[in-house]
C-alpha cells in the first residue's frame, strides 16, 4: 500500500496543465474541451491531478475566458510564438515562484491524456532522492517529456535557453541538468492495453477513449 501524501508534500508541488498547443489533428479548435464520457477532456485531466497538488494552473494561449468554467488561474507563454512545451513549463514555473511560493517544483500534465497515472506525482517526487532534479514520465519505449517534474528554482536557466538560444527540443534542456525518469506500467484494460500516457489526438482517438472510460468503469 502506498503511503499517503501529506498536504505540506502537496503544497511543495504545484500542477501546470499544458494546453497550448494548436489541435491540428482534432481539426482545430481547443481539443481540451472536446467532451469524453459527458465532460470536458481537460476536467478528466483536472480531476486526475488536483489531489497531488497543492495548486494547478492552466498554461494557455489566446481568450482566457474559454476556460472560465473550470475555476483555475490562467497563464500564457511567456514566450511568443508557439514555442513549444518548454515555454509552458516555463510559464508554469513562473506562475508557480509568484503565487504559490511554497512550492519547490512544478509538475507538468497535457491537456489531452485523460488516463494518466494517480500517483504521477508522489512517485517522481520519491525520484528526486531530495535534490533538485528533473523527473520525467516513462512508459513503454517511451519518455513522455510534457509529463514532468521541474524544479522551480531553474526558471532563469529555463528561460535563457528559451530566449535567447530560441531552444525548442525539451530533451536537450533536461539532458544539462540533473534528471531521472519514472516508469509506469501499461496495464490491461478490458480489451485494450492502456498505455497510461495515452494521449486523444484524433477523433479516433477520443472514440478509443470512451470506450476506456467505459472498460474501466
Amino acid at each position: 500500500m502506498e503511503r499517503a501524501e501529506t498536504s505540506n508534500e502537496r503544497a511543495a508541488v504545484t500542477g501546470c496543465i499544458l494546453a497550448g498547443g494548436l489541435s491540428r489533428r482534432m481539426g482545430g479548435g481547443d481539443k481540451s474541451l472536446r467532451t469524453l464520457a459527458g465532460k470536458a477532456m481537460l476536467q478528466h485531466v483536472i480531476d486526475r491531478l488536483k489531489p497531488q497538488v497543492g495548486a494547478i494552473v492552466l498554461n494557455a494561449n489566446g481568450d482566457a475566458s474559454r476556460f472560465a468554467g473550470f475555476g483555475l488561474p490562467v497563464q500564457a507563454d511567456l514566450v511568443e510564438g508557439h514555442a513549444g512545451p518548454l515555454a509552458g513549463v516555463l510559464a508554469g514555473l513562473r506562475w508557480a515562484a509568484e503565487n504559490t511560493p511554497e512550492a519547490t517544483f512544478v509538475a507538468t500534465a497535457a491537456t489531452d491524456t485523460p488516463f494518466f497515472p494517480q500517483n504521477l506525482v508522489s512517485r517522481m517526487i520519491e525520484a528526486t532522492e531530495g535534490r533538485r532534479r528533473i523527473v520525467l514520465g516513462h512508459s513503454g519505449e517511451r519518455v513522455h517529456p510534457v509529463f514532468g517534474l521541474w524544479p522551480v528554482a531553474l526558471a532563469d536557466d529555463l528561460e535563457a535557453a528559451v530566449r535567447e538560444e530560441g531552444l525548442r527540443k525539451v530533451l536537450v534542456w533536461v539532458h544539462r541538468h540533473d534528471n531521472a525518469v519514472v516508469d509506469f506500467p501499461v496495464r490491461k484494460v478490458g480489451e485494450f492495453e492502456l498505455d497510461p500516457f495515452f494521449n486523444a489526438n484524433t477523433p479516433e482517438d477520443m472514440a478509443i477513449a470512451e470506450k476506456l472510460i467505459s472498460e474501466a468503469a
